[in-house]
């Protein structure tokens, strides 16, 4: 495409639409890049029982309220859904199968570059993909000699493949936790955690915990004015099913082990125990080399930025872990997240 656009938006998932509906609203031109062809982030790559941590009615995006039971908890697919009608709804310009293969940037702005051979001009870059396309595998030793299988969570769907197996979970997290729980049902499962699992209780009160957050203010307290980012919590969102499964040792806690073997797993007393498979509930890491070529990102790939405003004039960003806020990231967090970056996105195109 030889037109100049104002911005392009890279990646078509939450952070992308709520970016996508901010610059409509403002009455620019822009394209939302997907990788994928669909425009719904990594939702549909997430296990088939994966539910949100806050409620419908603190869940919404900006211009569409989150259908349903207000007090719910939606699920998987009905987050998707959510998000097809909002991009439907707004009639957000998605081009999918659009995979970024580098971003260049000259006097007159960047020259985006896809595997699909095409090429895009625009004064502006939103990169809006966050990084939870690329999950994290620790290295551990004797790992490539382990005969069993291996999997990191973003692979794990539901717990029928496991039937009847000798599963261990590496991780203490939400995902790790419900993934274990939801095994344990079917399989002899144990949590490999560095420190125990901490739980925090969904509900005090009567109220979503996220009804305290918002209302003593820290959901969204600024905490990049002060040089920061938002603490990211470890402990497990729990209305006491989670908690009472792992007291009851389904599944239970092992200190993380130390290595592998041929059939299994070393434990920290040298027991070993034959394993069938080893899924990492490990998180992800940031994986944006099309950036690294005009200087946006550190040594280790991490975006250089000031709540979500990159140091490389004219880019940007929505969808980071404590981008701005404690709920940066989140369906409810990137649409103030967009907002913010779209009026600085602004200011820089009427220079």
């Amino acid at each position: 495409m030889n037109e100049m656009l104002d911005a392009i938006v890279i990646g078509g998932g939450q952070a992308g639409v709520a970016s996508g509906y901010h610059l409509k609203k403002k009455g620019l031109q822009f394209l939302i890049l997907e990788a994928s062809d669909q425009s719904t982030g990594s939702w549909s790559s997430y296990y088939d029982s994966l539910k949100l941590f806050s409620p419908a009615r603190f869940s919404s995006m900006p211009g569409l309220k989150f259908p349903g039971q207000p007090n719910g908890y939606p699920t998987r697919d009905e987050v998707i859904r959510y998000l097809q009608d909002y991009r439907a709804k707004f009639q957000l310009p998605v081009m999918r199968n659009q995979r970024v293969e580098s971003v260049e940037m000259d006097e007159r702005g960047f020259t985006t570059r896809t595997t699909a051979g095409d090429t895009f001009r625009s004064r502006t870059v939103i990169n809006a993909t966050g990084w939870f396309h690329n999950p994290y595998t620790p290295a551990i030793t004797g790992h490539e000699m382990f005969q069993g299988r291996t999997l990191h969570s973003s692979e794990y769907r539901n717990p029928e493949p496991f039937r009847n197996q000798r599963v261990v979970v590496v991780g203490r997290g939400n995902s790790a936790v419900q993934i274990g729980v939801e095994l344990a049902e079917v399989s002899k499962t144990s949590l490999a955690v560095l420190k125990p699992v901490q739980f925090v209780n969904q509900k005090l009160w009567g109220k979503d915990l996220h009804f305290w957050v918002r209302l003593i203010g820290f959901d969204t307290f600024p905490f990049w004015r002060f040089g920061k980012t938002a603490p990211i919590s470890s402990a497990v969102n729990d209305t006491g099913r989670y908690k009472e499964r792992v007291a009851a040792g389904k599944p239970d806690q092992q200190p993380m082990f130390t290595s592998f073997y041929q059939d299994g797993v070393i434990w920290p007393n040298a027991t070993k125990e034959p394993v069938d498979t080893v899924i990492f509930a490990t998180g992800y890491r940031p994986h944006l080399p099309y950036l690294q070529a005009i200087g946006a990102l550190d040594s280790q790939g991490r975006p250089l930025h000031s709540a979500g405003i990159s140091i490389v004039p004219g880019l940007y960003y929505v969808g980071l872990e404590g981008q701005r806020s404690f709920a940066s990231a989140t369906l409810r967090g990137v649409g103030p997240d967009a907002k913010f970056v779209v009026k600085k996105l602004l200011k820089h195109l009427k220079q």
